[in-house]
């Protein structure tokens, strides 16, 4: 019954993939799922060879499959793909959807269809649904001027 587990957890990972399109849960998922596959029809396979499985699978297709797929996908939205949060968003537009402040009073930001938290660049307050520019990339939290 371990089969169930498997396609469960990969149904749910695809389901997490709906909401954020990071295109990393999707390749989970599929890991997950072929797993499953692998335990139902060889229900004797050990465990560790199923995840060995699942990880080999989402390992290809983040690897390979998703740098491919990212890019069509976003260059077909009008977007454009970065190779990875430091530095890929830097120079990239975004919108604030609350008022930005310093790092006492950060806001959020709309980028690539999610939300990021966000500081201005200066410490002065950017107000709510304006265009910004981020600047700089601290951890998880954006540097944004605004736009204008």
């Amino acid at each position: 019954m371990i089969y169930i587990v498997w396609l469960v957890l990969g149904v749910g990972l695809l389901l997490a993939e709906l909401h954020t399109a990071a295109f990393y849960a999707i390749f989970l998922g599929v890991g997950a799922i072929v797993a499953g596959v692998l335990a139902l029809i060889l229900p004797d396979s050990p465990i560790w060879v199923q995840a060995v499985v699942a990880l080999v699978v989402a390992v290809v297709g983040v690897a390979i499959v998703r740098p491919r797929f990212a890019t069509r996908f976003l260059r077909h939205q009008g977007g454009a793909a970065s190779r990875a949060v430091h530095g890929g968003f830097v120079g990239e537009h975004a919108l604030a959807t609350d008022a930005i402040g310093d790092e006492l009073h950060p806001g959020h930001v709309r980028l690539a269809g999610e939300s990021w938290l966000a500081i201005s660049h200066d410490g002065t307050e950017i107000g709510g649904n304006a265009p910004v520019i981020i600047t700089a990339v601290r951890g998880t939290t954006l540097v944004v001027r605004p736009a204008g």
